[in-house]
């Protein structure tokens, strides 16, 4: 399955395609992915910049079919269960809110390093031919008690990736969203003057 043409996005400065290209489908195929393809994304998203090269990143890794993938999908929030249980794995993306393990050590700045990661993990993808869709819409808490996560590890959002389906296949709403042009706001909505 190639990319829907109507999700690329139609940028007026000169983007480069990898970013235009990226996008949060709902719609994947039923094919597994490789420990290797695996392996590749989490390790280009390890190059992301992070404050004092803390890399305060941490995550849990599920392919599809496996009881942690399970487990992890049970957490999601309803409406992320329909379509993300087609995805060939499930992520969940952690931020290391301390430093050196010492709790009055904060790390400010974690998550926004740990979003980095992210997006360097999604690029990766999209060069691979693969799709990945980053949600926020699961209970952290869960999380939290069904990993038996310390105090200091966060979970942020939980990625699902995988390779693109047709999007007919998709229910509603979702299907209509897959369909829908992508749009951001004008840069001088985001530049505070």
């Amino acid at each position: 399955m190639t990319q829907n043409k109507i999700k690329i996005a139609h940028t007026k400065y000169p983007v480069i395609d990898l970013i235009k290209n990226r996008f949060s489908p709902y719609s994947f195929i039923d094919r597994e992915i490789s420990d290797e393809e695996l392996n590749t994304i989490i390790e280009a998203g390890s190059w992301a910049f992070s404050s004092s090269n803390l890399q305060p990143w941490r995550l849990i890794v599920a392919k599809r079919g496996t009881p942690k993938f399970l487990q992890i999908w049970e957490c999601l929030s309803e409406g992320n269960k329909i379509w993300a249980q087609n995805a060939s794995a499930l992520i969940v993306s952690i931020a290391i809110s301390i430093i050196d393990n010492q709790p009055e050590k904060i790390n400010a700045w974690a998550e926004h390093d740990l979003g980095a990661f992210n997006a360097m993990m999604i690029l990766q993808a999209v060069t691979m031919g693969i799709i990945a869709h980053p949600m926020g819409g699961f209970s952290d808490k869960k999380i939290v008690e069904t990993f038996k996560l310390s105090n200091e590890l966060k979970p942020i959002t939980v990625i699902a990736i995988g390779y693109l389906d047709e999007p007919d296949k998709t229910l509603e709403p979702f299907k209509t969203r897959d369909l829908t042009p992508r749009t951001r706001k004008e840069i001088n909505e985001i530049i505070i003057n």
